[in-house]
């Protein structure tokens, strides 16, 4: 079963990953020139964060099933749901009130953050 586990996290930061690139792509190729400046530039960020946090996934899942490790996963994975998620949203002319997920998903980057220092520092002590 542990390795299920480690299989399906491994999964999931390969298509947060794959999915960073392809909206990125869309949103160069596909919206250019249908979206205005500021509603692009929501688009670029929300790339941006969440391909920054599909790379920090990916790490917590490379440090195992340690209790940080997987609350940095959990954190990481629901930041860029609500983060990106929202300013992805936004950008495409969603309602305003789905703004109010953006600092609940920066809120939770913050604590994968911490959570990934946590779990590399407990690994880094199991390796000496």
């Amino acid at each position: 079963m542990r390795q299920l586990v480690r299989h399906r996290d491994g999964l999931l930061a390969g298509l947060a990953g794959a999915s960073a690139v392809l909206l990125g792509a869309f949103g160069a190729h596909g919206l250019r020139g249908t979206l205005d400046a500021a509603h692009y530039e929501l688009w670029h960020t929300a790339v941006e964060y969440h391909f920054w946090h599909a790379l920090a996934l990916g790490l917590a899942v490379l440090c195992g099933r340690q209790k940080a490790a997987r609350i940095a996963s959990l954190a990481f994975g629901l930041g860029i749901v609500l983060f990106s998620g929202s300013l992805y949203a936004l950008a495409l002319g969603g309602y305003r009130t789905i703004g109010l997920a953006t600092p609940f998903g920066g809120v939770a980057f913050i604590v994968g953050w911490i959570a990934l220092g946590l779990a590399l520092h407990a690994k880094s002590q199991s390796i000496q």
